[in-house]
């Protein structure tokens, strides 16, 4: 694990200790690929974390005057879906942030961290590649700006420098004349990492025939790192897009792809869905239905008023060996002398006693151990222990309030929801941050909500049964920050 920690509250000190520290220091915002490389041991050089999820700003998405978009490093997959720039001016992007994780995934994994991490299976790279993003990157030495086309250089390898912080995300707004679309195939729903997905951008030089003027499609998850079919590209330049020209542009975008087997699925099988995923792509544009199943109001499990409350630093703080960590845990103030090397899971539990959250896999996948800190609900067990300092935390031990039990924990009693027990505590708190952000949800709605919490005795349908009781309950004056 690491051996010292900042909370650091401003770029210049970041990019300082960068300089001073690498190759040893590694800057951390969602963490939720980089835990789970440090538990792992895929990480082992690392020695200093740098925290930067609470800099003033860089969580903000704007458009400037050339109307090209600006994403700070700090924007996460939820900040993507609940923007309308980016759902009116880059709805692949859109799609792909919501097909990330789950809710508590996409309230603390960024962009950024997505497009470092670097995987050829990651969801928002072939979006960003399709609209021709470029990122800067900022050292001591000064700013650099990389066209995303030249920024990966093999799996898991950039060409970011030790001493560099990726600083913005940029590309041009889509425009009247511009269609995109973002299609993913897993092996389930959520929570899964892609086994093929397909970004497709398509400039129309005559909207009403469907002509294509330009085209940008690009390949996941099917080559050491996402690529553009450029031959299916060039080919539908200049073509209306009927069926034939989909057909032959999907078969083409197939041969393009260089797909391996693995544990997801065989070589000969991604190839097949590259030509599937893109007809299907093609053809939702054609008949202009890819918003159709993009929910209009997606569940966030962030609450009422998060963007109007962001956890920034006033000042910096620095953890190593017994540095106290003094935080507030379901309105209680907490020191801890130990547990900077730990996640906020294992601190909760082994520090704080509070051993409601439960720890199922410990990586991000099961939600049992799902806490809302500042406000947002996480995976406790992919947050570092010292993101706790200065930081408001609540668990399952503080729902419920006076001695009266929260709504959903009443429902879950009445309908029966409750089975073996071990990830209910998960569902509650789940439950509990839907019904604060939207106290009369659909059950399409709740289902969004659950879809990081996995019940291992299959009780799907009494916990959604139990949360819609719960709405119609009396709603609880508790808010939980």
């Amino acid at each position: 694990m690491w051996r010292e920690y900042f909370n650091a509250s401003n770029i210049s000190e970041v990019i300082q200790i960068l300089a001073e520290r690498r190759p040893q220091a590694r800057i951390i915002a969602g963490g939720t690929d980089l835990i789970l490389e440090i538990e792992r041991g895929v990480r082992k050089d690392i020695e200093t974390l740098i925290d930067v999820s609470r800099l003033p700003d860089l969580d903000r998405i704007s458009l400037d005057e050339d109307e090209i978009i600006h994403m700070g490093p700090l924007v996460t997959h939820n900040h993507c879906v609940a923007s309308q720039l980016i759902t009116e001016g880059a709805f692949p992007l859109a799609q792909a942030a919501w097909e990330v994780g789950a809710p508590q995934i996409r309230n603390r994994g960024t962009v950024a961290g997505n497009l470092i991490t670097a995987s050829p299976a990651n969801d928002t790279i072939p979006p960003l590649l399709a609209l021709g993003a470029k990122v800067t990157l900022l050292s001591k030495a000064g700013e650099r700006v990389v066209p995303l086309h030249d920024f990966y250089l093999g799996v898991r390898k950039t060409v970011m420098r030790p001493d560099e912080m990726l600083v913005d995300i940029s590309f041009p707004a889509m425009n009247a004349n511009q269609v995109g679309t973002f299609i993913k195939l897993s092996l389930r729903r959520a929570q899964a990492i892609s086994v093929v997905n397909v970004a497709i951008v398509l400039t129309w030089a005559d909207k009403k025939n469907r002509q294509v003027e330009r085209a940008g499609i690009t390949l996941g998850a099917v080559a050491p790192t996402v690529i553009h079919a450029q031959q299916a590209e060039a080919y539908l330049v200049g073509r209306d897009l009927d069926d034939q020209t989909i057909e032959d542009t999907a078969r083409l975008a197939e041969a393009e792809s260089q797909p391996i087997d693995d544990v997801r699925a065989s070589r000969d099988y991604r190839r097949e869905m590259v030509r599937v995923c893109t007809l299907r792509g093609l053809r939702d544009l054609a008949a202009n239905v890819q918003r159709s199943e993009f929910p209009a109001q997606p569940v966030m499990l962030w609450g009422q008023n998060y963007l109007e409350n962001e956890p920034y630093l006033s000042e910096s703080s620095y953890f190593a060996a017994s540095s106290p960590i003094v935080t507030c845990i379901n309105g209680k103030e907490y020191t801890f002398s130990s547990g900077h090397h730990k996640t906020l899971l294992r601190l909760l539990r082994e520090d704080a006693g509070l051993i409601g959250t439960k720890e199922g896999c410990a990586e991000g996948e099961c939600g049992a151990c799902t806490v809302f800190l500042d406000g947002v609900a996480v995976m406790s067990c992919l947050v570092p222990a010292s993101r706790a300092h200065a930081a408001k935390i609540f668990t399952i031990e503080g729902l419920a309030k006076g001695g009266k039990l929260h709504p959903v924990q009443q429902a879950f009693i009445e309908e029966g929801a409750v089975q073996c027990g071990y990830c209910t505590p998960g569902f509650l708190m789940s439950a509990a941050k839907l019904l604060e952000e939207r106290p009369k949800p659909t059950t399409d709605e709740i289902r969004q909500a659950i879809t990081g919490n996995l019940c291992r005795c299959t009780g799907y349908y009494k916990i959604i049964s139990a949360i819609e009781r719960a709405s119609q309950l009396n709603p609880t004056e508790a808010v939980y920050e």
